[in-house]
């Protein structure tokens, strides 16, 4: 696998926060690859994680090798996935081409609760009258949570809104250990089973066969790579193939797969997904999309400078839930918000130069380059991780700048200048 742009950074110290005595509320909404706004001053402490002796004992996993992993794939189901880093199983995962028109595709990133950006972003899109439907759907961690309603059309755009502003932490997750984590994703997963309903997949499995794609992308912590899921190839086989129209296999695959999306290492308990490889069952172990970056657009290598690969797509319009200007904080001596700061710093820098490369790849591909961020005015308190308040209030910013003249930019945001009478570069030569 080609790590051009793999990125570990951003999941991995979310979930050291929680790793730490004395760790913080704070510390999960830095988590999801985007959390930044203003969380950490009101945060209340959680109670620290039980000893490993009080954790629940868990059965051990079913040994397989990696070359069993690497032709794995799900039974009865072919085509419901591939390696993010293979470009041959991308390419014949694409759309059709048909004829010059090929459609605009929209990336969603990871980013937590600040996901509500986005949501409300395609809401003010939709009332706006400017909202296409996307030949290509992709989301990484809460961008998966919301592609699936994106992909389905304006007609889900009230329950999206609901997800993204009703939701608290409670909705989300449970402090107590499972033996894999240090909280418990029950409610989560709940959630998700109420609002992937069977017609929702009908729509989905619809708008496959019309020659759309759905992409989500997991990490398979087992072989250290990233996996795409064809949710749209998932939601036909929910609808054709189950023993149980509707439900069976299908269904339960889709919901899962939007869980693992979100699943940060150490934080939340992992997914395990069951596949065959060379004739042996076993059950993989996926966790957020977000540990092999922060949006996905192609594999890593069709992405780089030096590639001549073109993208085939009109545009490319990429939702980052996040802001990328740096924040000051006058930062606590404790090891949680040290960390929760430096993952804060870390996945801007991430996501700046996927944004670059993303530029870049358009460029060369002679498509256009449209990018959303949060606006830097947006300054809401959030009392805590999934605070609705604060939700509802980025919504509202999203949601007025879809509505807007210009809900998109043409280039990635410039590198912020220096503070106000802030230090100056040393003379050229000195050491920094």
């Amino acid at each position: 696998m080609k790590h051009s742009l793999r990125r570990t950074i951003g999941a991995g110290a979310a979930a050291l926060i929680l790793l730490m005595a004395g760790a913080q509320v704070a510390g999960v909404a830095a988590q999801d690859a985007g959390k930044s706004h203003k969380v950490r001053a009101n945060a209340k402490a959680v109670p620290a994680p039980p000893p490993a002796a009080q954790l629940q004992k868990l059965p051990p996993r079913i040994p397989f090798t990696a070359a069993d992993d690497a032709v794995a794939g799900v039974p009865g189901m072919p085509d419901a996935r591939f390696w993010a880093d293979s470009e041959t199983d991308f390419e014949k995962a694409l759309p059709p081409q048909r004829g010059p028109e090929r459609g605009p595709w929209l990336i969603l990133s990871t980013g937590g609760a600040d996901g509500a950006f986005g949501a409300g972003l395609l809401n003010g899109l939709s009332a706006a009258g400017k909202r296409p439907d996307y030949a290509v759907v992709t989301g990484v961690s809460t961008g998966a949570l919301m592609a699936p309603f994106v992909f389905a059309g304006p007609r889900y755009d009230d329950a999206l809104r609901a997800v993204y502003t009703h939701t608290s932490a409670a909705d989300i997750f449970e402090v107590g250990g499972t033996g894999e984590s240090f909280l418990d994703t029950w409610p989560l997963k709940d959630l998700i089973a109420k609002q992937i309903t069977p017609a929702l997949l009908a729509d989905i499995a619809a708008a496959h066969q019309a020659g759309r794609r759905l992409f989500i992308v997991t990490t398979d912590l087992d072989a250290g790579r990233s996996v795409v899921w064809n949710m749209g190839a998932i939601a036909v086989h929910s609808t054709t193939h189950s023993t149980n129209p509707g439900g069976g296999d299908a269904i339960k695959l889709f919901r899962n797969i939007l869980l693992a999306s979100g699943s940060v290492p150490g934080a939340f308990p992992p997914v395990l997904i069951d596949v065959e490889g060379n004739g042996k069952r076993f059950a993989e172990m996926h966790v957020d999309g977000g540990v092999g970056g922060q949006f996905f657009v192609t594999p890593p290598a069709l992405m780089q400078s030096t590639s001549s690969y073109k993208i085939p797509a009109d545009a490319l319009y990429i939702v980052v839930n996040s802001g990328l200007a740096p924040e000051f904080q006058v930062v606590e001596r404790s090891t949680p918000t040290i960390l929760a700061q430096t993952v804060s710093m870390a996945i801007k820098a991430d996501l700046r130069v996927l944004l670059d490369r993303a530029y870049v790849a358009a460029k060369n591909s002679g498509i256009g380059f449209n990018v959303a961020t949060i606006p830097p005015r947006f300054n809401a308190p959030s009392r805590g991780a999934f605070d609705p308040n604060y939700m509802k209030a980025l919504f509202n910013v999203g949601y007025d700048q879809g509505k807007s003249e210009n809900p998109f930019a043409a280039e990635p945001p410039a590198f912020p200048g220096s503070p106000p009478n802030g230090m100056s570069d040393p003379e050229p030569g000195a050491n920094r």
